[in-house]
């Protein structure tokens, strides 16, 4: 008998307007079949809602109470995607008996990585019983804060899923997985084919905040901005100094631990082509920091779609970089996939964090489970 449908949601930290939804049949450990996936647009009134939760997290930082505003966003963003799971499970024809569980990833709004003196903190919003309840649907939620009390970094949790995807390729030590969306995160194989992880630095957030503050859209659409520009190398070359570069793993990374200001003082083009090859500089730093540095790089997450990002990666990482379609994966499905992935790891009680990938002592499992029926 095939396994049930998992169903993944993930919307990332770029604020781009899209809920990813994807189906896979998986056991948690193998995926059987790649279902069907489609990008669900919100409504302008609850992407609004999410950059206001966005900005009061900033103002907020995990000190006294929580902004207001973020029982509002969760009730509206919850809503909108039980919706747009109702309408895809419907133009689909799955009937919801036979999915096993939805994984929600909810939004990030704040992620702060623990350091020596204390534990991070991680906040995401989303009401997993909502969903539950109104899909008749288990949903796996919360996947981050286990993690993090237990001492590890919440993040990122990719590598299981990546791992699973080179496996199925037959890919080794040779191959990595680079994920960029508002971070870059990287998950990769050691010699004895065991998983670790870690966020390599900015993804697009710092681009696309630069794109915004100058009034010129949401992103740098094909790369054209990053490709009119000049790199500043001198400032490159101290941007690529940051201390977070040369810190071993794991380790994780906020959105905003890198800003647009790194750009200030350049043209705006020039700027953003120095952001873009900020990104790409930091992902070859991370593959320095790996046992074995692998020769190829398997890009998926917005990223991948910037042909100028594409082209930094191939210059300045010092590995051959290829976007997830190139060996059949489904680059704007995966993160969503994962998360059904994990969903289904955490219904059987499986590990979804490790300690070469967030630093938890040993594998543990995660996330809470909201009965649906």
């Amino acid at each position: 008998m095939q396994p049930l449908w998992a169903i993944g949601l993930m919307t990332g930290t770029v604020l781009d307007g899209n809920i990813d939804i994807a189906a896979i049949r998986s056991d948690g450990e193998t995926v059987t079949e790649f279902g069907p996936w489609r990008l669900a647009p919100y409504t302008a009134d609850v992407r609004a809602l999410l950059g206001q939760a966005v900005e009061a997290a900033l103002s907020w930082r995990f000190e006294g109470p929580e902004p207001a505003i973020f029982a509002e966003a969760t009730r509206a963003l919850t809503l909108a995607q039980s919706d747009a799971v109702a309408q895809f499970l419907a133009e689909e024809g799955i009937a919801a008996s036979d999915v096993a569980a939805i994984g929600f990833h909810g939004q990030t709004v704040l992620h702060r990585a623990p350091t020596p003196l204390r534990k991070g903190d991680t906040r995401q919003l989303g009401d997993g019983a909502l969903m539950a309840k109104r899909l008749g649907i288990d949903v796996v939620y919360d996947l981050r804060s286990a993690d993090v009390r237990a001492g590890g970094q919440g993040a990122p949790l990719a590598a299981s899923y990546h791992a699973a995807l080179l496996r199925g390729l037959g890919a080794g030590s040779e191959t990595a997985v680079l994920n960029l969306g508002g971070v870059g995160n990287l998950s990769a194989l050691d010699a004895n084919g065991q998983v670790l992880a870690f966020d390599t630095g900015p993804g697009n957030a710092p681009l696309n905040d630069w794109i915004k503050r100058h009034g010129k859209g949401e992103m740098d659409r094909d790369g054209a901005f990053s490709l009119a520009g000049n790199v500043d190398e001198a400032r490159l070359a101290r941007l690529l100094e940051h201390p977070y570069l040369f810190a071993p793993y794991p380790k994780s990374l906020d959105r905003h631990d890198f800003t647009a200001a790194m750009a200030d003082g350049l043209s705006f083009e020039d700027g953003a082509a120095t952001l873009t090859a900020f990104t790409a500089g930091a992902v070859g730093r991370g593959l320095d920091l790996l046992p074995i540095r692998p020769q190829r790089l398997i890009v998926c997450g917005g990223g991948r779609r910037n042909p100028a990002i594409m082209a930094a990666l191939n210059a300045r990482s010092g590995v051959e970089a290829i976007p997830a379609e190139a060996v059949g994966w489904r680059g704007d499905a995966i993160e969503a996939e994962l998360f059904a992935f994990l969903a289904m790891r955490a219904k059987a009680g499986l590990p979804i964090s490790f300690p070469l990938t967030t630093g938890v002592p040993e594998p543990m499992s995660g996330g809470r489970i909201a009965r649906g029926r």
